[in-house]
């Protein structure tokens, strides 16, 4: 990138700034100044990550900043206005769903969604052209396996950081299926309270007294601010077609059976009460979960199939079975995962680690799934 540009920096002395200043500007790149309230806002938003950083730190990176921005001015490096309406829009979603509903927000800010959207604009479309230059100044950049090893060399011994253990693991997990029994009991119950909704009753008070939701039943049910992506497809086929105080048939999600309320209608957020009836998995279920789960144990320790195949075949984990059942690390999106990590998934596991070896295949172990379900699973490390 050429230097082609004019710098001023009025001050560089972080340190010795007074309790109290007059907001001012501190630096010009190009033609874009950087203030000195910018620079307290950005130092106390990464304060709080990390401890050692200094205001020097902070004026650099956004320095750093403005001259992506000058350079894309020259490179004629632009987003239109839809990105940018779409950034604000993601943006503004969350934090309505942050306040709990559109009204405290304004309440909070002191302006109207719309006056909102003015005032962020300018500063969520630069931050958007930002992030494109940074990705053609970046994009094209490849370092070779010799200019790597040249690097590792050139650090002394005693300088070398020490890297944690780190796993790379995969699963097989075999859930015990509803009998159609249980779905005909759980489906004709919430029947029963669905009746009683339609004939009058407060749909609050009976989600509060029977949903199995744990998320929502102690709010009577109530859902506020729902965007579409924030819920199962399946639920929001049904939320989003309902008039307001419209009550929906029952239907069916990976979580049970429900039946939705809509309470109100907010552009592209509904709010809504729900009731959830899960069917009951028996004993009997939990046993021949338990009995597939050794047979796929047994063929792959047997060599008549292998633990990928059998991952695509058979597991009942739809994030990993089309993957070979690799496990992603959500914390960084990678096959890389540290001991701290896997120990959030599940404690149990890290016994189970340190007692494998690379290519290792445990027997089926049971354990709780994120939604409070019994399964089993079976690790391949």
């Amino acid at each position: 990138m050429k230097k082609s540009f004019i710098l001023y920096l009025i001050i560089s002395y972080f340190h010795l700034f007074p309790q109290t200043l007059v907001d001012k500007v501190v630096a010009i790149v190009g033609k874009h100044p950087i203030l000195l309230s910018q620079v307290e806002a950005a130092y106390a938003e990464r304060l709080a990550e990390d401890s050692s950083v200094t205001k020097c730190n902070v004026l650099e990176e956004l320095m750093f900043q403005k001259l992506l921005l000058v350079q894309a001015e020259k490179d004629s490096v632009t987003v239109t206005d839809n990105e940018v309406d779409a950034e604000i829009g993601r943006r503004l979603a969350y934090y309505i769903n942050m306040f709990g509903s559109q009204e405290k927000f304004e309440e909070f800010y002191g302006k109207k969604v719309n006056a909102f959207k003015d005032e962020v604009r300018p500063e969520i479309k630069d931050q958007l052209i930002i992030q494109k230059m940074q990705q053609k100044v970046s994009g094209d950049i490849k370092v070779s396996p010799s200019e790597v090893r040249i690097f590792y060399e050139s650090i002394p011994k005693d300088s070398l950081p020490l890297i944690p253990t780190e796993y790379e693991w995969s699963q097989i997990v075999i859930q015990p299926k509803v009998s159609q029994e249980a779905k005909q009991i759980a489906r004709e119950q919430l029947e029963t309270y669905r009746k009683r909704v339609l004939n009058g009753e407060s749909m609050s008070v009976l989600a509060a007294l029977y949903s199995e939701d744990p998320g929502s039943a102690k709010n009577g049910g109530k859902y506020e601010n729902v965007a579409r992506g924030m819920m199962v497809p399946e639920f929001e086929a049904v939320a989003f077609k309902l008039k307001p105080g419209e009550v929906s048939e029952i239907f069916e999600t990976p979580y049970g059976y429900h039946f939705i309320q809509l309470i109100a209608r907010k552009g592209e957020l509904v709010d809504l009460r729900h009731i959830l009836i899960i069917p009951k998995i028996q004993s009997i279920d939990i046993f021949k979960a338990k009995q597939k789960a050794d047979s796929i144990y047994d063929a792959i320790q047997s060599g008549s199939i292998t633990f990928e195949k059998a991952a695509q075949l058979f597991s009942n984990d739809k994030d990993t079975k089309q993957n070979n059942g690799v496990m992603i690390n959500p914390n960084t999106a990678s096959v890389k995962w540290e001991i701290e990590d896997i120990a959030k998934v599940d404690q149990n596991l890290v016994v189970v680690f340190e007692k494998m070896n690379k290519n290792d295949i445990s027997k089926p172990i049971q354990y709780v799934t994120s939604d409070n379900k019994p399964a089993y699973r079976i690790i391949k490390l």
